[in-house]
């Protein structure tokens, strides 16, 4: 995976955009985007967090989406209710720039599919 693909610009700028319209203010990053899936998938709510618990959160959302294309699986809930992730396929090598168009498009994924929006 080489370079920005234009698709995957145009509807993380398009899911942006939604978000922003959705909850009032654009995400300000790509960290920004995971953490509101890890609190969607999370299903607490909006809550205050410690410092650990947001990293938790944001890995919660970086195993759900790469969930979607086999690279993670649902383990179990602990007691708490928080998700338990398993990692069950070798994630590719990337630098920095490529691992981001790759979590874009597993974001995009994410929305699209689990949450039923439609980002053309």
């Amino acid at each position: 995976m080489t370079g920005k693909d234009p698709e995957t610009t145009r509807k993380w700028l398009q899911l942006r955009l939604l978000l922003q319209k959705s909850l009032g203010k654009k995400p300000r990053d790509l960290n920004g985007v995971l953490y509101l899936i890890g609190l969607q998938e999370l299903g607490q709510g909006v809550a205050s967090f410690s410092k650990e618990q947001k990293q938790d959160i944001l890995h919660i959302a970086i195993c759900k989406v790469l969930s979607l294309s086999g690279y993670y699986e649902l383990e179990h809930y602990d007691e708490e209710g928080w998700p338990h992730w398993r990692n069950v396929k070798k994630l590719p090598h990337f630098d920095l720039l490529e691992q981001e168009e790759f979590l874009k498009k597993h974001i995009i994924e994410y929305f699209e599919k689990e949450i039923g929006w439609q980002l053309n």
